[in-house]
């Protein structure tokens, strides 16, 4: 059963002692309750796709604090994908870029590229900073269930299966993080969500290929 911590500094040095261990974390941010661990530890990142019942060949999502941590997720961050982390960081909005060659393949089910969003959660935000390394995570959620912005709303088993939470209560909008594929031209649309397609067409000045 999870350690369950309200978040206030002791707390989330605490999750991140858990984290740097090896250990998984549920933890709030500005859409829904996510889960995960740290991105350069591989067998933590496993007990992700464990807990979850989520199909390894289904990459996880990088989540940072800051752009200082982008040079060790991706190989390279073009001119388009520059104004849209201007424009939309830290924030709702997921962007597919060219994977660094030092993320692990369990972290992206071996793929070339890799999903990476700067968290606007101060809480979180909070946590991968004394963590040290980004995380690599997804919603909290069984796969195939719903993501719950409410601490409350989260499955008891996936609770179960992690070793510390922070419970921030409601914490998040509820709606999912936009998806944006910037490796396609023009960026490909992979998921709907917090930031509208039009908000994005707005800053790039071109249509979206649709998902």
């Amino acid at each position: 059963m999870a350690e369950v911590l309200a978040p206030t500094a002791d707390s989330i040095a605490r999750a991140a002692q858990v984290l740097a261990a090896g250990g998984v974390a549920i933890f709030p941010t500005e859409t829904v309750y996510g889960i995960g661990a740290n991105i350069a530890d591989p067998a933590a990142v496993r007990r992700v796709f464990l807990a979850k019942g989520r199909d390894f060949c289904r990459p996880l999502m990088a989540h940072c604090s800051s752009l200082d941590q982008l040079p060790g997720l991706v190989a390279e961050v073009p001119v388009p994908a520059r104004r849209l982390i201007h424009r939309f960081w830290p924030g709702p909005l997921a962007l597919v870029l060219p994977r660094h060659p030092s993320v692990a393949d369990v972290v992206v089910g071996g793929r070339a590229t890799i999903g990476i969003r700067m968290v606007a959660d101060t809480c979180t935000c909070c946590l991968i900073d004394r963590l040290g390394r980004p995380l690599a995570g997804t919603s909290a959620n069984r796969s195939g269930r719903s993501a719950t912005a409410c601490f409350a709303g989260l499955d008891p088993e996936l609770l179960d299966e992690i070793d510390v939470a922070l419970d921030a209560g409601t914490a998040g909008s509820g709606q999912p993080s936009t998806v944006l594929d910037m490796t396609a031209s023009p960026p490909r649309l992979i998921r709907r969500g917090a930031v509208a397609a039009t908000e994005i067409e707005a800053v790039l000045g071109c249509r979206l290929e649709p998902a």
